[in-house]
């Protein structure tokens, strides 16, 4: 859930492909022919009546002779020019100074701390519709930030560590193989075995996405073959994989690593959508990053009234008007307003 639509890159490749390119061979020039210097005229004329010229004729006499070009000096060139251009002369050097100024301003100036992202995690994430104002947006930035609670890890160490615990397969449909897996340095009420005990219980609760019958899940151990990493992730890593263009806390997918990023600090307070209760967002938000990884995108409120889809950004509301409030993937201001859910199939098949 970070909720950010995801970067699709393939399986396994980590690294950006290189261009091919080739190289342009440089030859010399033939030599050129042995002829006498001088102007050329058309079709060679001049060439062609010096090679019929009598051995009696004297060689100190020229033929067709060329008057020498009439030499040019500066201040002509300038009055020629001036006259041709007009004040155009004047103005080019004038502006040319002054994009070298602006560029070199524009480079010297550092970007907000919010900004410096890679492209890659830029385009993760679309930009606030209404940076700091604005119809709605301070209604949607309350139910977008995050709820008072308990303490978490704010900074782990970037790496994560399996918890062990591989199992049998469960569901029927396509199998996807999966891993449990805390960051080093993640401190949680519980320890890695309480957060793997509620992610295993919420992928193999029927309203989950098992409950379509058309996905099967299996945990192991290995992190390199799984299909799908499920991680919990201290707020600053989330952060750094995920981006923050959107400053408000989240969770997200990267396919590029095929792991699923869950924030210790969601984790530990939930969203105010879901009133408190924190079990039932850590169970939507498991719900919803395993869906970015199933292939779905987001999708906005239906119809108000309604339970909201699974893979909308409930942690940042429910509201259609506060996700587009937020610039959020394009969610229309339509004025559908749902009601928090943690399951794709609340009502099993």
């Amino acid at each position: 859930m970070w909720e950010a639509a995801p970067v699709t890159r393939p399986k396994g490749d980590r690294s950006a492909a290189s261009p091919g390119g080739g190289s342009v061979s440089t030859r010399s020039r033939p030599a050129a022919p042995n002829r006498p210097s001088g102007p050329r005229r058309d079709d060679e004329r001049v060439w062609a009546r010096r090679a019929e010229r009598r051995s009696a004729e004297p060689l100190a006499a020229s033929w067709d002779p060329e008057p020498p070009p009439p030499a040019v000096s500066a201040s002509g060139w300038l009055q020629r020019t001036v006259s041709t251009y007009g004040w155009r002369v004047y103005a080019l050097p004038m502006l040319l100074v002054l994009t070298a100024l602006a560029v070199l301003d524009a480079a010297r100036t550092p970007a907000p701390d919010g900004d410096a992202q890679s492209p890659a995690t830029a385009a993760r994430q679309p930009l606030i519709a209404n940076p700091g104002g604005g119809p709605g947006f301070a209604a949607a930035k309350a139910s977008a930030e995050l709820p008072s609670g308990g303490p978490f890890t704010e900074q782990g160490a970037g790496t994560w560590t399996v918890v062990p615990g591989a199992g049998p397969q469960f569901g029927t449909g396509r199998l996807f193989t999966y891993t449990v897996e805390v960051e080093d340095g993640v401190t949680l009420p519980g320890g890695p075995q309480g957060f793997a005990a509620t992610v295993d219980a919420t992928l193999r609760n029927p309203k989950s996405w098992v409950g379509s019958r058309a996905y099967a899940f299996q945990r192991i151990d290995d992190s390199r073959a799984a299909d799908i990493r499920i991680t919990l992730t201290s707020q600053l890593t989330q952060r750094a994989i995920c981006g923050f263009a959107i400053p408000f806390e989240a969770s997200c997918w990267d396919a590029d690593l095929q792991q699923v990023v869950l924030n210790t600090a969601r984790w530990a307070r939930g969203a105010v959508a879901f009133q408190g209760n924190v079990v039932e967002y850590q169970q939507y938000v498991v719900n919803h990053e395993v869906g970015h990884g199933l292939g779905f995108p987001h999708v906005p409120c239906e119809a108000t009234g309604r339970l909201a889809p699974i893979m909308m950004q409930q942690t940042w509301g429910v509201s259609n008007g506060y996700l587009a409030a937020l610039g959020s993937d394009g969610v229309p201001a339509d004025g559908q307003v749902c009601e928090p859910n943690a399951w794709p199939f609340p009502t099993p098949p």
